[in-house]
This record gives structure tokens, sequence and C-alpha cells, in this order.
């Protein structure tokens, strides 16, 4: 089946989330979140984020020798859709465990995103066989599932929405509940680039908010003011899971958890602690 929705399809080829622009990126309406036409979803700056922390090197160890098992993004203002920076450095350097933090800022300087990041050093261990992971029900393999074709209005042709290829196995965008949804990218990350697994998983997993709303977008709010992504390994393929939800509070604080997974089975969990409010 396609790898991409008709909506994606007739964008074109080179489209990317992100164009190289001097020393830094400058951000593409695939980027546009559904809450402010001018502000992006937060899943390609995390992403991009992410990027910049995986390919720093460690001690003793180049980028490739590390692997990042959690990373909690701080989301300090709306990224805009515009020109940015993303700088990043290890903080806490180690031979098997070291700690990276990671700064996304708009084109003043502004910053908008924080990161920190645990990465660990990669190697082989002798794991005894039948170990078992998280008892969650395997959904269906995206193949055997259709494209969605109902998201929520946002009032743009063009956005994250049409970036991203959707496949319910459980729920959808406009029925409140918990979700399972299977999402690949349809474009890369940066122009020219190969999204990594990390960057595929990141671009997702801020969508857990999303696909399992409790709450009547047309009423309310439902924003989150961080991600974070905890990993045992990188995804395998295109396509990643997420299972979630969401539980919101008469305080107007709410919680969504997620279950992310790729088609061999579970790979983490993503948490984000958001803002509920009547609109």
């Amino acid at each position: 089946m396609s790898g991409k929705s008709a909506t994606a399809t007739r964008l074109p080829a080179k489209s990317a989330f992100y164009e190289p622009d001097g020393e830094g990126f400058a951000a593409t309406e695939l980027t546009r979140g559904p809450w402010d036409p001018s502000a992006q979803h937060a899943g390609p700056p995390a992403a991009l984020i992410g990027r910049a922390i995986e390919r720093l090197d460690g001690v003793g160890a180049g980028p490739g020798d590390r692997v990042v098992g959690r990373v909690t993004f701080e989301i300090l203002a709306p990224v805009p859709i515009g020109p940015m920076r993303v700088a990043a450095e290890v903080v806490r350097p180690g031979r098997r465990v070291d700690m990276a933090e990671a700064t996304l800022a708009d084109g003043d300087g502004r910053p908008l995103m924080r990161a920190r990041a645990w990465r660990l050093l990669r190697r082989e261990v002798g794991i005894p066989s039948g170990l078992a992971a998280r008892d969650h029900p395997p959904p269906p393999a995206p193949d055997r599932l259709e494209p969605a074709d109902a998201f929520f209005p946002t009032g743009h042709d063009v956005g994250y929405h049409t970036a991203m290829e959707y496949r319910f196995a459980r729920g959808s965008f406009v029925e409140p509940g918990p979700g399972v949804v299977w999402m690949r990218m349809g474009h890369p990350l940066v122009a020219g680039e190969d999204p990594t697994p990390l960057q595929r998983v990141l671009v997702v997993a801020d969508s857990g908010n999303g696909i399992s709303a409790a709450l009547d977008y047309r009423r309310f709010l439902f924003i989150n003011v961080d991600l974070s992504v905890h990993l045992s390994r990188m995804p395998e393929g295109e396509w990643v899971c997420l299972d979630a939800v969401t539980v919101p509070e008469p305080t107007g604080v709410g919680l969504t958890d997620t279950v992310l997974r790729d088609e061999r089975g579970p790979i983490g969990i993503a948490a984000q602690t958001l803002l509920i409010a009547e609109r």
C-alpha cells in the first residue's frame, strides 16, 4: 500500500519540515500545528532537537555509539513557523552514560524549547530470552488498516496533519476517548536527509494528547507544556504506534500517557502534562 496519504503526495517531493538556512533552519508550513496557524506542532521541533542531541560526540565514543534512553522537553513558548537555531552540548560526560542539554531558539535568540537527555553507551548484552515486555495487546499491523480520512478542522490545507500518515486501530481524531494509531512521516525532517529512528519516534510522540482527546476540542484546549519520552530501544521501520490515554481534571491539569510501539512490539512510553482550559 502507498506510504503517503493522498494529501501528502500532492505536495512537492522536495518538501520537508525544515530547510537548512545558514547555521540554522527555516520551518516550512508542514510544521503547522492545530492550535495556532502561525505556530508549529511540537513534534517536529522535538525531533529537530533530538537530531542535535544524537549527533553529539561523547567520552570515548562517537554519535553512533550512544543511544538516547530518555529525553524530556520543556515547551517554553509557542514555536513560530520561521527561522530557528538549535544548540546542544554534553553537560555531564561519562564513558557509559552522559547527559545532553539542547535549546531551540527563534531567529532573535529567544528560547522556545529546552531538553535534557540521558544517552547510554550502545553495546551487545547477553540478555536471557523470554523476558516479557509490557503486557499490552498488539494492535493490527498498519498495512491491515485504512488511512485515516478525518482530522479535526484546523482551517488550513497544509500542516503537520497533512505531512503525516495516520492509521487508527482504535478511536479517531473526532471521537473522544483513548486512541491507538500508527503514524509515519510523509516527508523528511530536514531537507536532503533520511530521518533517523530517534527522529521518527520524536516527531510523533507529542501527538498522544491529540489522538486520545477526552474533551471536545471545540469547547476546550488541552495543550501540553512538556513531553517526556523513555525508550528501551529505537523503532524499526517507518511506522510508530501510539497507544494513548488522556485524563483531564477539573483543576485545569491533565495527563496523557502513551505506550510507543513498532511492528515488533513496545519500544517505550511518553508522558505529557496538559493545560486544560475552556475556549
